[in-house]
């Protein structure tokens, strides 16, 4: 495949009418490497933040075994690219079909789950022709955390409520081979005490249960970089986990989890869009709240920005500008504010950065929207929390770097 220098070579090059997305698999690479390397546990990627297969293949090349898959159709994707791969069935509520063919056909044995119902299910699902129970389930039971740490909740949908986790343990402990406890705290957590509070619930879960605990999972939530959103760096989320960790009444021979998302893939995927009109501080550009930019148009997401200039050069002088997307929907809005040139004009590009976290994978064809294509760059993302560029010199080596 191709390698282009960076965003401005191919805006120049080709002059894309259509959103084009920049994948950079040596940001990716890095990116695995450093949580396979200094996570004190096992790293699962969170399919669901970007399925993307050739995305998929990098994290595997560069240590990442596990992979949290939340739907039948990421197991199937998953198995199909990697057939070594060990595939966690995260999601808490699945059919029977699901259970099963991810079960007998895909070899997983990793469910997670959150009611009694579901246990039922899932040992249903999963017994074998003469109707024996299987004997080699790893189940994990999802507890609800607090959210109120991160950017993006998800403390109301999935989760049993600590007062009610007791039974529920004992109960799949009766049923698994290996009994695991999973929390998340939410996405984009911007302070490593997100997980001691959740770690502090499970403690409490654990000995109100009095079952053995042969794994700690705590979930996704670790932050990239963005405007505005400078989190500290990841090693301090480790070292708190891992403390925290330790002192918890489980199985000395415990494992611990986390399952990354964002903080695998966010850095790998940035997007050149068109300016098709200016109107004041609005710009009307060719991508939006039904493509990759649905974060900045239904949460208010600030993604780093730049402006490539389709002749000459724009000012240095900054400006907040707010998007509009190409349909014909006014939701299709992005307020901002996104700093650029306040000399931009249509006919110019931009290019969005970090949009490698749910952008791509959130793309859709409404309006007849959502072509483009797909190229590989070599230069550094707008932001890193990996290249060793820290301002603050504390001791650690994976920063937040803004170009």
């Amino acid at each position: 495949m191709h390698q282009y220098p960076d965003a401005p070579s191919v805006a120049r090059t080709f002059a894309p009418d259509e959103p084009v997305i920049l994948n950079r698999p040596h940001a990716a690479g890095r990116a695995a490497r450093f949580f396979a390397t200094k996570f004190p546990g096992r790293s699962l990627y969170a399919v669901k933040a970007n399925p993307s297969a050739d995305l998929i293949k990098v994290l595997w090349d560069n240590g990442i075994t596990h992979y949290d898959v939340a739907s039948i159709a990421e197991v199937r994707l998953v198995r199909s690219i990697l057939p070594d791969a060990t595939l966690c069935f995260m999601h808490p509520v699945k059919t029977a079909s699901a259970i099963r063919e991810a079960y007998f056909q895909h070899g997983v044995r990793t469910f997670s789950l959150d009611t009694f119902e579901e246990v039922e299910k899932i040992v249903e699902a999963t017994r074998d022709g003469h109707g024996d129970r299987a004997k080699d389930l790893r189940l994990c039971v999802r507890l609800r955390v607090s959210s109120e740490y991160s950017e993006l909740s998800l403390a109301s949908k999935f989760g049993i409520d600590l007062a009610d986790a007791g039974p529920l343990l004992q109960a799949t402990r009766q049923v698994a081979d290996w009994l695991g406890v999973c929390f998340h705290v939410g996405s984009q957590a911007m302070t490593p005490f997100a997980y001691v509070q959740a770690l502090e619930r499970t403690r409490a879960a654990i000995a109100d249960a009095g079952v053995v605990i042969d794994m700690i999972d705590v979930g996704g939530g670790f932050p990239s970089a963005y405007p505005g959103m400078e989190p500290p760096p990841l090693e301090d989320y480790f070292a708190i986990i891992h403390r925290h960790f330790e002192a918890l009444p489980i199985a000395y021979n415990a494992e611990l989890w986390c399952e990354p998302g964002r903080a695998l893939s966010a850095e790998y995927s940035s997007m050149i869009v068109k300016v098709e009109k200016r109107r004041g501080d609005e710009l009307f550009i060719n991508e939006g709240a039904y493509g990759a930019l649905y974060d900045a148009a239904h949460i208010g997401w600030r993604f780093p920005v730049d402006c490539i200039a389709r002749d000459g050069e724009r000012s240095g002088e900054l400006q907040g500008f707010s998007f509009y997307g190409p349909t014909c929907d006014d939701a299709d809005f992005m307020e901002g504010p996104f700093m650029l040139p306040a000399d931009i004009k249509a006919g110019d590009w931009i290019e969005v950065g970090m949009l490698g976290a749910y952008g791509a994978a959130m793309r859709t064809a409404f309006n007849g929207f959502g072509q483009g294509d797909v190229l590989t760059v070599g230069d550094e993302p707008m932001a890193s929390l990996y290249t060793g560029e820290r301002v603050d010199k504390r001791v650690s080596d994976n920063v937040v770097s803004l170009r």
